[in-house]
């Protein structure tokens, strides 16, 4: 994505605080630079807005098209599947659109953190700018769009309000019972700040990775669909439940060996008034761990090469 020109109004402060050491592969400088990243809070945060605007710029509606094509893709996928799958419209549609929504800002920063570092090829050469601030664009601007979404939930939750706040209610025909919405769906925020702690390293991973190996976005790209159906997105646990029973065999863990379902499953359930388990924090919380060691290593090794690789 191209730099627009309003960048230059805004004041970029040089990262002083950076060591110098002779080595570049350092963690002092990895360190440093998440750090300076940071601190240039006006510069992402104006970059992201910015690529908002680019994007719906001369557009009758501008960012609410954004809004406006969620909202058509959830009312239209969530009437269909619960006919097929033969689940109450009132209990469904909350939850096929708080999965669309999670869905649509995890596949953002998935999609375009591999793009992150090429699409801003021209900023990295000529920018005096740390790494990691490319990466807060990236996230900042999902989060942005993550915000535009969640119009339609408040939407439907007004208008579906008394199918998920009744305690007993079920997603599917005979699936399990929910206890209800309640002030627990409070518990949406910090999960939503755990996933967006895990898009951080994830953009900064695949970002350096795909500047060396360009073939890793049409890689992700092309296995969009298939992580897409294999996530309790517009189908239920409840499902898998009724076909297989509660052993443990391969068919009924297939959502629980999907990382995704768990990235979904801490807010949506709180969303909706779901049933919570806590192993679905400890894995997304494991995730935000172990991947912000590998970003960290990629980016100690060869944060000095990407503006060459670039």
């Amino acid at each position: 994505m191209s730099a627009p020109s309003t960048v230059q109004s805004v004041t970029v402060p040089a990262p002083t605080s950076a060591p110098a050491p002779s080595d570049s592969k350092s963690w002092a400088r990895a360190f440093a630079d998440i750090r300076a990243g940071v601190a240039n809070r006006e510069l992402w945060s104006h970059l992201g807005w910015q690529d908002i605007k680019q994007r719906y710029r001369r557009s009758v509606l501008g960012p609410l098209w954004i809004t406006l094509s969620m909202g058509v893709t959830a009312l239209g996928l969530g009437i269909l599947y619960s006919q097929l799958l033969g689940s109450p419209i009132d209990t469904y549609l909350p939850y096929i659109t708080t999965g669309f929504i999670v869905w649509a800002f995890l596949l953002g920063c998935l999609t375009e953190g591999t793009e992150t570092f090429i699409a801003n090829e021209g900023l990295i050469k000529h920018l005096p700018a740390p790494l990691s601030v490319y990466v807060l664009r990236t996230v900042w601007r999902q989060c942005i769009m993550f915000a535009h979404n969640m119009i339609i939930y408040f939407i439907v939750l007004m208008i579906l309000w008394g199918g998920i706040t009744k305690s007993g209610y079920v997603i599917t025909d005979g699936g399990v019972p929910q206890p209800g919405l309640n002030w627990s769906a409070l518990l949406a925020i910090p999960a939503f700040a755990l996933i967006a702690v895990n898009a951080g390293w994830v953009v900064l991973l695949f970002g350096i990775i795909s500047t060396r190996f360009r073939d890793i976005p049409q890689v992700i790209t092309s296995l969009i669909n298939l992580l897409f159906f294999m996530t309790p997105i517009v189908w239920s646990t409840d499902i898998l439940q009724k076909r297989f029973g509660d052993g443990v065999t391969w068919r009924s863990l297939v959502a629980e060996l999907n990382p995704l379902y768990h990235f979904i499953q801490i807010i949506r359930a709180p969303l909706i008034g779901a049933q919570q388990s806590w192993h679905h924090w400890a894995i997304v919380g494991g995730f935000a761990v172990v991947g912000w060691v590998l970003a960290l290593f990629v980016m100690r090794n060869y944060r000095s090469r990407v503006s060459y690789w670039v």
